[in-house]
């Protein structure tokens, strides 16, 4: 039984990986072996990872307004993402019917929340739902943190973790995409 690898082994594994910072509102794909990273503060990553064709992406979206909450979706949100969200899974799975080696995660960091309550249908609900019209099974991870988060994703694996703020572990090679 291969024995998953712990936070320490991953560092190890992903010293000489470049890495390549997801801007927000934008999404990187790649088959290679490499680190896509997003800062998320008040924003998602949508991580997929197609296993047949060894290869994935993150899809990096900031949530509307500048509360770093959460918010509805609009008619101008919902039309803006779907386009971008189409381009995205297509750039990772192409035209392939076959959807059983998909991996998807959506991971959210948003502001703690204030006593006005949650909206009742938030970007990270629309993604969850398109997915799950394409026959894609995706998890979901809401994190309520006052500082931002670093998520990490190497596409070629479909490993992902999530660290606290920026770190610059030695070896590694950053550029922004």
């Amino acid at each position: 039984m291969r024995r998953e690898p712990e936070y320490k082994d991953l560092r190890l594994l992903t010293k000489e990986l470049e890495e390549i910072v997801v801007a927000p509102d934008t999404y990187q794909v790649s088959p290679e072996p490499l680190l896509l990273v997003a800062e998320l503060r008040g924003a998602l990553a949508l991580c997929l990872h197609d296993e047949g064709r060894g290869m994935g992406g993150l899809l990096h979206l900031r949530f509307g307004g500048d509360s770093g909450r959460p918010s509805d979706v609009t008619d101008n949100t919902l039309n803006g993402v779907l386009v971008v969200l189409d381009r995205f899974k297509r750039a990772v799975i192409g035209h392939s019917p076959r959807r059983e080696r998909l991996q998807a995660r959506i991971v959210a960091h948003a502001l703690p929340p204030v006593d006005a309550g949650e909206p009742t249908a938030t970007l990270a609900d629309l993604l969850q739902a398109d997915l799950q019209d394409a026959r894609i099974e995706c998890g979901r991870q809401m994190l309520r943190r006052s500082e931002p988060v670093r998520l990490c994703f190497e596409p070629l694996a479909g490993r992902m973790w999530v660290c606290g703020a920026r770190q610059e572990p030695s070896g590694t090679r950053a550029r922004r995409a």
